[in-house]
């Protein structure tokens, strides 16, 4: 060990993270569903206390386990309320994992509290010392804390108050939308005895106030999903503090309600009470965040309270025993669980500064200035009260509690990092240096010194757990020796510094790790107290300056030198002595003087051989040893040179040692003594022999010639020394020539002659050396050398042998080939200066145009050495070439350009001329191939459009199109080109192709059209490896041959391929994201450019109206560890990951998935985290392969293995009866597993469904919809006709047809004397020419208004009661009259019936209610009953004004309650009016209810089942409230306690008289007067009851919302009254005081729970009406008659318009009949509707309405609240209706015969139900105001002509007039 230690290099880094998680004690899960929760440790003894899912565990300071105590699964339903420990519960129960939430040593009475989430969150109390249960109530209500899931979301803390009293618990926890059943904050008592009953209860409760503080339930409305997450908890001096996350209540843009789809805003608070406040008086609240570098971070992670210590103090301006506050934040203000930042601070707050920010709100809220600031406490602003002056210690009032604090506390960032989210932190003092340790999100744990408010030092990170993240507790052991930290699966136990890993002193003291320094003479890093006499003097190191350093003299030598001094600085005494060591090579003892010591370096055999390769030096670590420990202590780098490596003077003289040459012995030494002659050393470079630069040695080959070369300081070899000598290395052999010395600055090499093998070269570089001596080298820095050279190699002609390099000297010899050096020719032969006959070898192109141009390249032997020489002298099929200068290669190649050919010319040679002037026929060749002329011709070109942008490649086609020398060719028959961009914008251009001088033309047309467009793009997203298909919109996208798209990313650009499928659209491969692998993160990214490429189209290159942006891919887990997961036949595989759905702003984004088991692909289903693939029927082993976008991706292999059949020789050898009962129960078995098999899958599928569906509305909507099924099946339990309170035939058609009248004359006797006339008048009315013309006339009249034509409608009906076949001819005429006039007039068709200006469209309508009745009361009453009934429940639930009428729970904005009301429900115990005898009833009243509206609740309850108008009256009554002792009191809404305050006078409630629940209640008759009540003059002009009764009314909404009470104010007094709601103003200004058209925005969430609760009831009511067979009731004959007959009408009009035909029916039934019944239930049932119900039922008759019509209906964000409420259910109705419509118009007809009959019986049945005469009588008033009018017109009428009607009419009008 110590050996690896002594020989590490001084230079190696500071090590971070060196012991990775593995080498520490830990502990792992027994099981992966028992993940860890909780970590305490026991002080006193270091044991470890691991609160788990299921377990409870002891562990040794070593994480072993001692004792573990089991706490689940158990049977269980969170919805059970108490739990079913209690009382059994109707929940279906399931095996529920029970989650340890809090876990709090309470070492007075050495036991463990350990609360879990079963049971609604009941403790166990365990016993420390082996966990033995102690107690675990659970049957009061107090011991349920808490019944939220989440192990984080419950902190507790245990306060002591001394020895006398019990310690108390301060429990804070999330209440997960339950605030009735769980306070979020509260203080209980800790009994000292664990099975005590009052364990947990309060510490304070009575009836107006506990230790305790609930959330309201109106915070819920605002924030539907509002909760407080309590981070952490502590005890400081007389305060308990908890730290907390909550969403922020503010009015901001940003925040409200998350159901308006904008994101949550959170905020982190400190909240602070007094340990001895019982009340909560003392609560405050103040945010806390801290901004680092201009960012938030104001998202609470964890926090820690520590102490400061001196150094951090001295910053924070605290003393050192201060306590000071560690907390972890997130960036921003925004939880995203599924994209979440990893962006985090750390930071300290001083607890001092804290209080000091509390006390100053507290000073200023006393002193009566600004409000209580606690929105989700108190929704509206509370001002403060001006009281009195507190101190440091002052713990609340009343008054001015709870407190909140606007102001944010901000606390100094210490450490920020952007990459590993930290979520965890703990903190302690070491010499006086405050050491926070921070765990992160991927099991990291960070060690960081704070020395100052802005100066915290990460010195350290280690790999505590092997998967992240780190669970918020962590805990040192008792000596703080150790940090024990977890993730969910896993407990470690991490060294609180790890010093062994620091190798140098350096790297010890440079490390930052305040429990390091450095053990001199043991040469290690430790903490103080394990180094051996660290006290004594430079023993131990504890600054980066007191590290021994170590100086040497001299700081290099030669391997023969011996002796060096160290002067050592920082060593402690070293009396014991010392060695010096050189690395491995020698170890010698040192001498010791002072600080002086004396080595001597080993022997020069001893050091390794330094070479050549390695250099003239090595570097040796020299080091001091102590003889006391045997440890080297300290280490220096040192160098040995050696010179005799250097075997050339130059390297030798430049060596940065002290290297000498000699020069006569060739030889290099740090001596220079040893040189024989003085002359000979050489100490610089220009002393050096060498030789000098030469010009190029040419040596031809095979001739002898001498080799001279310059030179300087040659050495004149001595006595017994050998000459110089030239050494030539020709193709690997050495070859010695003798030399000659002329002088010290010249040699030359001796005759010779070379040669090299090979003709491939035509000269050969070739090394030289000279050498004296044998091998005494002269060196050569110019690197001269020999150059070898043949004429003949590579110059095969005359030309090429002429064209060879000058200094060469090579000439050809006439009539031989071979090529010599001119001085080398032999005597007879002369050289030639021109060149010999000439050869072609290739000439290129043989075809051309006739117009010439055409480049001709002719490549050859002998093409003349000049230009000149050729330059007129070239023609090609006799047709002059012009040469060309810069083609022309020397001997080798000609290029010429044809001139123009005529018309004769077809082929020809080609003929080269070479010589100045006149041409030679010796010099003349000609070619043996020929040159053709051609005529290129155009056929067609394809395509023939493109965009004005250029970039469409164009092929043409034609012949020849290959023949001369500049066009791209393809075989001749066509080529190809790439259009530019449209110089003339868009047209047709002519296309032309030039080929060399000819020009090509045809007709060819290309046409330039538009650019491409592209619109839209969708889905405008993909995934970060592309290839999802996009779906692109636009313009002329046809014209491009190769569309792609492009993405561009941090400049690297990506491309995909798009398929047009239409000029307007194409489909595209999204194109992958240039994002390196290791830069993908699990955040979405937008391309820097997304556009396509479309030809040269540049404005969609880079798209801006785009938002596309790239998700992170799909990742997958392996199927299992081993990669292979084994299943059985049928069961479904899982895959797991992430990912896989992107979070698009529309949802959900959907992803095409595929897996393949092996070939087969399988179904799926997809959610977040899994794919759920419906394996296909195999056996065997498969391989999985999953793909998605551009991914494939295969997490393993699955074996399915069948199961075995039972084997068939059992059976056999069982007894026949045995047999046949194994059978069948192997039948049972395999059914069941089946049956399970398949419930396992559809389960799966479900919960995976249910991730992504859960709604809170929904589950509060299912509460309240709960609570009202209760109530309304106790209703509805005896509704089997004679429950319902129906109204006889005559009162509901009265109401129908004269709303409003009560006693209408109809229905009175007449006096005797006008009955002859009008029984006469009764003949006409029969008569239907009469009739007819009567209503013409009627209509035609100005003064005819619109209510005479609705009463002339009904009375009509009311006489034809009895002859309805009459009644329904006479309304088929003059329903087809009103539809010819409305066509004629040309009103669009639609707008038929749909108002009632006609008499025949009161008519329709009374013929409806006449014929309906049977079908109400059979059919459609009871769902409408229910209805009615249902919504007056669910009002009633909660506040009403019974002033205003607006309610808490309402359909209808304009009737909801917009403000919080606090209120409770009560049970009052009444008497029977009629019966005193009889048990009393209970009665459900609110504390907020007016005395009238608890008298009506009594009423409603005592006479259930009893029609309104045969009860007794509200108003006849008193409310007398019997208290004990025989007290009575009688209860009024206004009496002499009522409160008046200024102008303002409020109704008496219940909880004005503060009655309790469970009160005694009596109705008595009403006295006059009572000791409490006001004088009579008073209560009768102001009593409530005026409010609710003063309508005792019938008529139609319209008319009683008119008649809503106004406030009126007090005549004498000027007084105004109010219940809940002031009415500061009317009308026009009703939302002014309430604040903002906001404030109802926020409450419509009440909306939708009523709306969700009433939905059944409304989808009954509906369904049945538009149903053609409801519940066996056959549809009414009238309904299909009518619509027949509307069918008729439009066959004879031609309107053929479905919506038209659809329109009429809708507006002659659902709108004339259905909407007026639903609106006005009172119609047609005895009973009362208030003010809210109708407001409610009328939005219910709109939805109705809505249904009914064919338009679409376009919704926005300022639609009317009702229209948006029903947005999502219209759909479907309005497909009932179309339905309903459809399935009549498909009914056999009905026959008039039928029909008629059918008449008959209904009139029938209903004959004497009116006074025909009264109403004959009321029609004849009409024939009064105009009977000139009328007998003109029944004289021009023909047939009335002839039946002398004029003349009738006036024989009864004489008779009338007799008469009366």
């Amino acid at each position: 060990m110590f050996m690896l230690l002594l020989f590490t290099g001084a230079s190696s880094q500071v090590i971070t993270a060196s012991l990775q998680a593995e080498d520490y004690e830990s502990f792992h899960a027994e099981n992966p569903e028992w993940t860890f929760n909780h970590l305490a440790v026991d002080y006193r003894n270091g044991n470890v206390y691991l609160g788990a899912v299921n377990r409870i565990y002891k562990l040794s300071p070593a994480l072993e386990v001692q004792v573990s105590h089991e706490t689940g699964p158990d049977e269980d339903n969170r919805k059970c309320y108490p739990p079913r420990i209690v009382q059994p519960c109707s929940e279906p129960l399931t095996l529920t994992n029970n989650i340890n939430k809090m876990l709090l040593m309470d070492y007075r009475e050495n036991r463990l509290l350990a609360c879990g989430s079963l049971y609604q969150g009941i403790c166990k109390l365990l016993r420390l010392d082996d966990l033995f249960k102690l107690g675990e109530p659970f049957h009061k209500k107090e011991h349920y804390l808490s019944g939220v899931n989440e192990s984080g979301s419950v902190f507790g803390v245990i306060v002591s108050y001394g020895n006398a009293s019990p310690d108390m618990l301060f429990v804070a926890t999330a209440v997960d939308g339950k605030p009735e059943y769980f306070p979020t904050i509260s203080s209980r008592k800790l009994a000292r005895n664990s099975e005590e009953d009052g364990m947990f209860a309060y510490v304070f409760h009575d009836e107006f106030v506990a230790s305790m503080i609930k959330i309201p339930s109106d915070t819920f409305t605002v924030i539907p999903d509002f909760d407080i997450y309590y981070i952490y908890g502590f005890a400081s001096g007389n305060f308990v503090y908890f730290l907390t996350l909550q969403p922020e209540m503010g009015g901001g843009p940003t925040t409200g309600s998350s159901s308006t789809g904008r994101e949550q805003v959170y905020t982190s608070k400190i909240v602070r009470l007094c340990k001895a406040d019982t009340a909560f008086n003392s609560y405050v609240e103040v945010p806390i965040g801290c901004i680092s570098g201009n960012v938030e971070y104001r998202l609470l992670e964890a926090a820690y309270l520590s102490k400061a210590g001196a150094i951090l103090a001295r910053s924070l301006d605290v003393a050192p025993d201060d306590d000071v506050l560690f907390a972890v934040f997130s960036k921003g203000q925004k939880r995203r669980p599924r994209q979440a930042s990893q962006d985090s601070a750390l930071c300290v707050f001083s607890l001092r500064k804290i209080n000091e920010k509390i006390k100053e709100r507290l000073q200023s809220c006393y002193k009566g200035e600004g409000t209580l600031d606690l929105a989700w406490l108190k929704v509206k602003d509370i001002p403060c009260s001006s009281l009195l002056t507190i101190d440091d210690d002052f713990c609340g009032l009343d008054m001015n509690a709870p407190l909140g604090v606007s102001e944010m506390v901000r606390g100094k960032p210490l450490f920020s990092d952007g990459v590993d989210k930290m979520t965890s932190v703990i903190a302690y003092v070491y010499k006086n240096h405050s050491l926070v340790f921070v765990g992160t999100k991927s099991g990291r744990v960070k060690k960081i010194r704070v020395d100052g408010s802005s100066r915290a030092l990460q010195y350290e990170t280690v790999q505590a757990v092997e998967n992240g993240p780190i669970l918020r507790d962590m805990a040192f052991s008792s000596a703080h020796h150790y940090l024990y930290v977890m993730s969910e699966t896993q407990l470690t136990r991490v060294p609180v510094e790890a010093c062994g890993q620091y190798s140098t002193c350096s790297e010890c003291l440079g490390s930052g790790d305040p429990h390091c320094g450095w053990c001199v003479l043991h040469n290690m890093c430790t903490r103080k107290e394990k180094c051996e006499r660290s006290s004594e003097p430079r023993r131990f190191a504890s600054d980066i300056k007191q590290c021994v350093r170590l100086s040497v003299h001299p700081n290099n030598i030669s391997v023969s030198q011996f002796s060096l001094v160290l002067e050592a600085h920082n060593v402690p005494e070293l009396s014991a002595g010392v060695n010096c060591t050189f690395e491995d090579l020698a170890e010698m003892n040192g001498l010791v003087e002072g600080n002086h010591i004396k080595c001597y370096s080993p022997a020069e055999k001893e050091m390794p051989r330094i070479i050549v390769d390695k250099g003239d030096h090595q570097i040796v670590q020299l080091y001091l040893k102590s003889k006391e420990t045997g440890l080297a202590f300290a280490n220096t780098s040192f160098v040995f040179y050696n010179c005799s490596v250097h075997k050339s003077c130059l390297s030798c003289v430049s060596s940065p040692y002290q290297c000498h040459w000699c020069k006569y012995r060739h030889d290099c030494t740090y001596d220079p003594r040893t040189c024989s002659f003085q002359e000979g050393r050489v100490k610089k470079p220009e002393g050096c022999p060498q030789l000098l630069p030469a010009d190029r040695i040419l040596v031809p080959v095979n001739v002898v010639k001498p080799i001279t070369l310059p030179a300087k300081n040659l050495p004149q070899p001595q006595s017994g020394q050998r000459g110089y000598e030239c050494l030539l290395t020709i193709q690997g052999n050495e070859h010695r020539v003798p030399a000659l010395r002329f002088n010290s600055s010249s040699v030359q090499c001796q005759n010779t002659s070379y040669f090299y093998d090979g003709m491939e070269m035509s000269s050969l570089p070739v090394e030289l050396t000279v050498i004296w001596n044998g091998d005494f080298s002269i060196d050569n820095p110019a690197y001269n050398k020999v150059h070898l050279y043949k004429c003949d190699a590579q110059r095969g002609s005359c030309g090429l042998c002429l064209k060879a390099d000058p200094l060469f000297g090579c000439v050809w010899c006439k009539g031989e080939k071979p090529l010599h050096p001119e001085t080398t020719l032999p005597p007879p032969r002369e050289p030639v200066a021109g060149t010999q006959r000439f050869k072609f070898q290739q000439i290129t192109p043989l075809r051309g145009p006739r117009e010439g141009g055409t480049l001709v390249t002719i490549r050859g032997e002998n093409l003349g050495l000049d230009f000149r020489e050729i330059q007129d002298n070239v023609k090609v099929a006799e047709v002059d070439c012009t040469p060309i200068l810069e083609g022309y290669i020397p001997a080798e190649q000609i290029v010429c350009e044809m001139g123009k050919a005529e018309k004769s010319q077809y082929t020809g040679n080609v003929q080269v001329c070479v010589g100045d002037g006149e041409c030679r026929p010796e010099f003349m060749a000609k070619s043996s191939k020929y040159y053709y002329f051609v005529i290129p011709r155009i056929i067609n070109l394809k395509p023939s459009r493109g965009p004005v942008s250029g970039g469409t490649i164009v092929n043409i086609t034609g012949s020849h199109l290959d023949a001369g020398s500049n066009v791209s060719i393809m075989g001749g028959q066509w080529l190809t080109c790439r259009t530019h961009a449209s110089l003339h914008g868009y047209g047709n251009v002519s296309v032309s192709v030039s080929i060399d001088r000819a020009h090509l033309q045809k007709d060819l047309r290309f046409e330039y059209v538009e650019d491409p467009t592209i619109t839209k793009i969708e889905p405008e997203w993909s995934i970060y490896s592309g290839h999802t298909p996009v779906t692109v919109t636009g313009t002329n996208l046809d014209i491009i041959q190769t569309p792609l798209v492009r993405a561009k990313y941090n400049s690297h650009e990506t491309l995909n391929l798009c398929q047009v499928l239409s000029p307007t659209s194409m489909l595209c491969q999204a194109p992958e994201l240039p994002i390196s692998l290791a830069r993908q993160q699990e955040v979405p990214e937008r391309p820097d450019e997304f556009g396509f490429k479309l030809d040269d189209v540049q404005a969609l290159m880079a798209l801006n109206n785009t938002n596309f942006i790239y998700y992170p891919n799909p990742e997958f887990e392996p199927l299992s560890v081993s990669g292979v997961l084994e299943l059985k036949p049928g069961s479904p595989i899982i895959l797991k990951g992430r990912n896989f759905l992107p979070p698009t702003n529309s949802g959900n984004g959907k992803l095409n998935y595929t897996v393949l088991i092996g070939e087969k692909p399988c179904m799926l289903t997809v959610s977040e985290t899994q794919l759920l693939c419906e394996s296909p029927n195999l056996t065997g082993r498969h391989k999985v392969l999953a793909r998605v976008g551009g991914i494939e991706f295969s997490p393993g292999v699955v074996h399915i293995t069948s199961d075995s059949p039972l084997s068939s020789t059992a059976i056999i050898g069982i007894a026949a009866a045995g047999a046949l009962l194994i059978l069948f129960i192997v039948v049972v078995l395999i059914a069941y597993k089946r049956k399970s098999r398949e419930s396992d899958l559809t389960l799966k599928r479900l919960q995976m469904q249910m991730d992504n569906l859960e709604s809170r509305v929904a589950l509060e909507c299912k509460e309240a919809f709960a609570e009202l099924q209760t109530d309304i099946h106790e209703l509805t339990s005896d509704l089997d006709g004679a429950g319902i309170p129906f109204l006889d035939y005559r009162t509901y058609t009265m109401r129908v047809l004269f709303p409003g009248i009560e006693e209408h004359p109809v229905l009175r006797d007449l006096e005797e004397q006008v009955e002859k006339g009008l029984k006469l008048f009764g003949q006409l009315i029969n008569n239907k020419v009469f009739l007819l013309c009567f209503i013409r006339t009627l209509e035609a009249q100005r003064g005819f208004s619109m209510r005479d034509r609705g009463n002339v409608a009904s009375l009509i009906m009311t006489v034809l009661q009895s002859k309805l076949e009459y009644a329904t001819d006479v309304l088929k005429h003059l329903l087809s009259d009103l539809i010819d006039r409305n066509l004629e007039s040309k009103n669009h068709p639609k707008l038929l019936l749909r108002r009632t200006e006609s008499v025949a469209e009161k008519m329709l309508t009374n013929w409806f209610t006449f014929l309906l009745y049977k079908f109400l009361k059979e059919c459609a009453g009871e769902p409408l009953f229910s209805l009615f009934c249902a919504i007056k429940q669910q009002m009633e639930k909660g506040p009403i004004d019974s002033i205003t009428g607006e309610a808490r729970y309402s359909l209808s904005e304009d009737k909801l309650i917009r403000q919080q009301i606090d209120y409770k429900t009560l049970v009052v115990n009444c008497i029977h009016p009629e019966n005193e005898k009889s048990p009393e009833i209970q009665v459900k009243v609110l504390n907020c209810d007016t005395i009238s509206q608890v008298k009506e609740k009594i009423l409603d309850a005592i006479y259930k089942n009893v029609p309104h108008s045969h009860r007794l009256k509200a108003s006849d009554m008193d409310l007398e409230w019997r208290q004990g002792r025989g007290q009575r009191m009688i209860l009024q809404d206004e009496d002499i306690t009522t409160k008046i305050e200024g102008d303002w006078k409020r109704l008496n409630m219940l909880y004005h008289y503060q009655v309790p629940d469970n009160a005694v209640m009596a109705l008595v008759p009403k006295q006059v007067t009572a000791y409490n009540s006001v004088n009579n003059s008073t209560v009768s002009r102001t009593s409530a009851s005026k409010y609710e009764n003063m309508i005792k009314y019938t008529g139609s909404p319209d008319s009683l919302r008119s008649r809503t009470p106004m406030i009126t104010p007090d005549l004498e007094s000027g007084v105004k009254v109010w219940h809940l709601v002031k009415n500061h103003e009317h009308g026009d200004q009703k939302e002014g005081d309430r604040g903002s058209k906001m404030v109802s925005e926020i409450y419509l969430t009440r909306l939708l729970a009523t709306k969700g609760t009433l939905q059944k009831f409304v989808d009954d009511l509906f369904e049945t009406i538009f149903s053609t067979a409801h519940r066996g009731s056959a549809l009414p004959l009238a309904i299909k008659y009518m619509f027949d007959f509307l069918d008729e009408q439009a066959d004879k009009h031609n309107i053929h318009d479905p919506h038209v035909r659809h329109t009429w029916k809708s507006n002659c039934l659902p709108l004339r009949f259905w909407v007026n019944v639903i609106k006005n239930p009172q119609f047609v049932f005895d009973i009362h509707k208030s003010s809210i119900t109708d407001a409610c039922l009328s939005v219910v008759a709109q939805t109705f309405m809505d249904s009914c019509s064919t338009s679409e209906h376009r919704l926005g964000k300022d639609s009317p609240s009702n229209k948006l409420l029903y947005a999502k259910d219209i759909p479907s109705y309005k497909s009932w209706v179309e339905r309903y419509y459809s399935d009549i118009s498909k009914m056999q007809a009905i026959s008039d015969q039928d029909m008629n009959a059918y008449l008959a019986e209904q009139s029938r049945m209903h004959m004497n139900e009116f006074n025909s005469m009264s109403s004959l009588s009321a029609i004849y008033s009409y024939v009064g105001k105009y009977t000139e009018e009328i007998v003109c017109s029944l004289e021009q009428d023909d047939a009335a002509r002839k039946q002398r009607l004029a003349f009738k009419l006036e024989q009864v009008v004489a008779f009338m007039s007799l008469e009366s």
